[in-house]
């Protein structure tokens, strides 16, 4: 019974000790083109990590120029309980090709899938999901869409997500109407400067991408758009004090706020190795995951007279 006694004490002290030594391993670009990029996960996931009450160690690795399998080799061990990285779209490939045997959440979307890895982006498919619900809420049947030049290359995924979901029609316009039918919508594609060069616009079902949402420049009154919605209010505190103690672009802004909901999702897993779903209201949106499946939904608004306001 004394020596059953001593087993189970030692195995206790075993397991505590390898709980408390246990750590989640980080796969940034902290150099390189990618860098700012990178740390400004990198201070989202800090600044969450630093607000909540876990205290599993976290261990940063610097993926630039670094082939992911090798890294992997050289840092995972069996005090790992997860990988949380890469953010390059190539690298999260790689990693997947690697087979990883612990879980991990990846940065970005790959073009194939692996049980143990988790994908989560800030991607245009998301963004498409979201205003598809603005324009059928807005009952639209027929949308224009006219584009800046040279940057059609970066709206390819988006109109391609989009209409795979709709059934109304989509015409690619030359110039933007003055004038639109009660059930025709205008899809602006384009930055913030060639959107405020555009000649006098409809005030009503015009939309617009994140992308032309600029710190300190206007925007046309009556234009909807999905973002992030940690910019727009102020219910996550760590994001507000992030960009506040620095001038941080609006893009590097939703890379925070993308770090932090990166944690909070690591976290659920590291409270529950086992769970299978969650729902949650993040910095980024709603998201909603379901058997290694992520999807994220921004929240919409639209620009009126007195400012922007959330779209119900």
């Amino acid at each position: 019974m004394l020596n059953n006694k001593k087993i189970l004490i030692g195995f206790l002290l075993y397991c505590i000790f390898n709980h408390a030594q246990a750590e989640v391993l980080v796969i940034l670009p902290e150099s390189g083109p990618m860098a700012r990029a990178g740390l400004s996960v990198k201070q989202g996931f800090m600044s969450a990590y630093q607000a909540s009450e876990l205290e599993t160690p976290i261990k940063f690795v610097n993926s630039d120029k670094k082939p992911i399998a090798q890294l992997l080799k050289q840092n995972v061990n069996k005090k790992t309980q997860m990988v949380i990285g890469p953010l390059a779209r190539q690298d999260v490939d790689a990693l997947i090709k690697a087979k990883p045997k612990v879980r991990v959440l990846a940065l970005n979307d790959a073009s194939s899938q692996f049980a143990n890895v988790e994908q989560f982006s800030l991607s245009k498919q998301d963004d498409a999901v979201a205003l598809n619900q603005v324009l059928q809420n807005d009952k639209i049947k027929e949308l224009y869409v006219l584009q800046q030049k040279d940057a059609e290359i970066d709206n390819e995924l988006f109109l391609i997500s989009l209409l795979t979901q709709t059934n109304y029609h989509l015409n690619l316009i030359e110039e933007a109407p003055k004038k639109l039918n009660k059930h025709t919508g205008l899809l602006l594609l384009g930055n913030n400067a060639w959107l405020n060069k555009l000649p006098q616009l409809p005030h009503k079902n015009i939309y617009i991408l994140a992308n032309a949402v600029e710190q300190g420049q206007i925007l046309p009154v009556g234009v909807k758009f999905c973002d992030v919605p940690a910019l727009y209010g102020s219910e996550w505190p760590d994001v507000i004090q992030s960009v506040q103690a620095n001038a941080i672009p609006i893009a590097y802004q939703r890379l925070i706020a993308f770090g932090g909901d990166a944690w909070h999702i690591a976290s659920q897993y590291l409270a529950e190795p086992n769970l299978k779903s969650m729902q949650f209201q993040g910095r980024t949106g709603l998201i909603q995951v379901n058997n290694n499946q992520i999807q994220r939904i921004p929240h919409c608004y639209e620009n009126t007279k007195k400012g922007i306001r959330a779209l119900l």
